[in-house]
């Protein structure tokens, strides 16, 4: 930074965080569906002659595009098509309460605060309350045209031709994208194996192995069948999605030797990736393979060896294991091949209890009883109802131009898991700058009629284009098309430009003040909250990874749930090094303890793995021992506001594969706050 800004102008971190772009493949289906879905509703309301409804069918349209997130398809159906009926709901709430002043301000304000509260349920639950309060601000905003019932259809029906869009290659992509999220989550775990040994490496590829096992998961469990059996497809690339865990446990023994492993190894896991990509398996491999999933089929992994596809031709390039972790992952390198290598899967041994979530009764329950008991749902459901009843009486004492946007900033600023309040209040602001000057550009030099349709046609696709590299890109895409729409609805053209501005400043001023500043667990980092709850799992996963009885699926589910927290717990923590000097800082020094639990918890898959293939059990003192060194750690990480020095004395047999953990635990214990 230094060579581009002189001295005492660097910008700060936590600034050049928040500007950052993120990094993110274009999908160019989203794109083109973005394009059609929003410039064809406007073609139809020209041809037939009313512009007003080819725009709120777009902005209908537009609701849909930013919901338009899932690779499945069935998560499709889902995440466009819920949002829209609580949109549709939202836009009738507020044309029924247009133009009736105080009870308005106090339909909002309950609309807001029911909203806040639906968005702490989940993904879709999120887009959906944020879609019901953005529809009724615009509907008790605007005069729309037509019978209350009109905007509604209109606006719903923009929607589901995203949907429509979106689900027209079903019949020819079915499983297409199931396949992919399996293949890539291969695929990451092959760069794993090829970082072992690197410090440096490892961490990022274990950190992206996470990610891609946690997507693949919901991918593939979150609207599955109730039984296993009604879908093959599914089960299938269950029991591969489980075969690569094996795998995924044995990489920390491996990169605890500090040793790289033979080429050959992640090549093969690369090697099947391409095969549950493209569904190829059958064959004559297939065929024994077939031959031997019924009665008297081999149980053991080095019998799997025998009945790998031929076409793998993995037999022949693994290297012959010569040491205990090395035959580890060669034993699950090959149980993941002869998985991907049978066409059939017999779903009663298929554990789906990995990642998945809860049943949908019992989801819907949990879900409720969350929404009323939850102290964080009440929380956020008043800090937006509060933001939103003074937006709306302060533009009800004073007269705002296009007023309606005051509110619609809020919504789009205050939601909790959309990141930091304060960094996008930020970017909000800089990016309704940046899509001021693209409007202003569209707004002055294109007249309006059928151009419109080719400059949305221009608009829309970088919606879906930039909203993955930040908030402030997908404000500086929407502003231009959401005000080229109003256009055409109010026919102000250029005079929107600077009241645009004023609300959206006067939006980010009250989130920032009545939703952030006087909240104060809204600017007090969670990292060692969350932590200290890891650590604590992780004293569990202890006890389970060596107790007298232990159950295989139940340590991988437990092991995913330790590391799904612990991805997000990073996220946490990525997004409070965005928060400005002191939060940012405090948020900072949790890091190296972040670190550290990771490490504590590959050193124990990686003892439980050096067991399983030969060395010798440790005790059940040495056990209790590291477990009670590390829930004193969760409690004094639950106590402390900062992190302070512990001395522990953690000894044991020499040449005890629990030694490194030891080692980890000790070390965990020796972090100190940075200065």
């Amino acid at each position: 930074m230094s060579r581009e800004f002189p001295i005492g102008l660097t910008p700060p971190d936590w600034l050049v965080r928040n500007l950052q772009p993120h990094r993110a493949p274009l999908n160019r289906s989203a794109m083109a569906r973005a394009a059609l879905a929003m410039s064809l509703p406007l073609a139809i309301g020209l041809a037939a002659g009313q512009p007003a409804y080819g725009a709120l069918a777009s902005m209908g349209a537009l609701s849909g595009v930013i919901s338009d997130t899932a690779d499945a398809y069935r998560m499709r159906v889902l995440n466009i098509a819920v949002p829209q009926l609580f949109g549709a709901l939202g836009v009738t709430l507020g044309v029924a309460v247009y133009g009736h002043g105080w009870y308005a301000v106090a339909a909002l304000t309950a609309i807001a605060l029911v909203s806040g509260m639906i968005s702490t349920i989940g993904a879709v639950a999120s887009v959906s309350g944020l879609t019901l309060l953005l529809n009724s601000v615009i509907g008790a905003g605007l005069p729309l045209p037509g019978a209350w019932w009109v905007t509604p259809a209109l606006m719903t029906g923009g929607g589901l031709l995203v949907l429509a869009l979106a689900l027209l290659a079903w019949p020819l992509r079915a499983g297409v994208p199931e396949r992919a999220a399996v293949a890539t989550a291969y695929r990451t775990v092959a760069d794993l194996l090829a970082a072992c040994g690197d410090p440096d490496r490892y961490v990022t590829a274990r950190y992206a192995v996470t990610q891609s096992l946690n997507r693949s998961y919901d991918t593939i469990l979150s609207h599955r069948a109730r039984h296993p059996g009604r879908s093959p497809e599914l089960t299938r690339l269950l029991a591969q999605l489980n075969a690569i865990t094996p795998v995924v446990e044995a990489a920390p023994a491996v990169h605890l030797t500090g040793r790289p492993l033979p080429p050959e190894i992640p090549e093969a896991v690369r090697h099947l990736a391409g095969i549950i990509e493209t569904g190829r398996t059958g064959g004559a491999g297939g065929n024994a393979a077939r031959r031997r999933t019924g009665p008297g089929a081999p149980k053991d992994l080095d019998q799997d060896r025998e009945y790998l596809d031929p076409d793998l031709n993995l037999t022949s390039r693994l290297p012959v294991p010569t040491t205990e972790t090395a035959r580890a992952m060669d034993h699950a390198v090959r149980h993941a091949a002869g998985v991907a290598a049978r066409p059939d899967v017999d779903p009663r041994g298929v554990d789906d209890r990995i990642g998945r979530p809860a049943a949908p009764g019992t989801r819907t329950a949990r879900a409720a009883r969350n929404l009323v008991l939850s102290t964080g749902s009440w929380h956020y459901g008043l800090r937006l109802a509060v933001c939103i009843g003074i937006a709306q009486a302060l533009v009800s004492l004073i007269a705002v131009p296009r007023s309606y946007w005051v509110a619609l900033t809020i919504t789009f600023v205050l939601k909790p898991d959309f990141g930091s309040v304060f960094s996008r209040a930020l970017l909000r602001a800089l990016g309704t700058v940046v899509g001021l000057v693209v409007a202003a550009a569209v707004l002055a030099e294109v007249p309006p009629g059928w151009w419109d349709v080719p400059v949305m046609l221009l608009l829309a696709p970088l919606i879906p284009a930039l909203t993955p590299r930040g908030y402030g890109y997908q404000t500086a895409t929407i502003t231009p098309v959401i005000l080229l729409l109003s256009d055409i609805l109010n026919h102000k053209g250029t005079a929107l430009l600077l009241p645009r501005l004023l609300d959206s400043l006067m939006g980010c001023a009250i989130a920032l003040i009545a939703g952030y500043l006087l909240w104060p667990e809204s600017w007090h980092t969670r990292v060692g909250d969350r932590l200290a709850d890891a650590v604590a799992d992780t004293a569990a996963y202890v006890e389970a990874a060596f107790g007298p009885e232990t159950d295989p699926a139940g340590r991988a589910r437990m092991r995913r749930r330790l590391y799904r927290d612990l991805s997000t717990i990073r996220t946490e923590f990525q997004r409070a090094l965005t928060e400005p000097p002191p939060t940012g800082r405090r948020a900072a020094a949790w890091w190296p303890l972040v670190v550290a639990v990771e490490r504590i918890v590959d050193a124990t898959t990686a003892a439980r793995v050096r067991v399983r293939h030969g060395s010798p059990a440790p005790s059940s003192a040495e056990i209790g021992q590291v477990t009670l060194q590390l829930r004193e750690l969760a409690e004094g990480v639950r106590r402390a506001e900062h992190l302070t020095a512990v001395r522990t004395d953690l000894t044991g047999p020499s040449g005890s594969v629990l030694e490194p953990l030891r080692q980890e635990v000790a070390a965990a214990r020796a972090i100190t706050t940075p200065h």
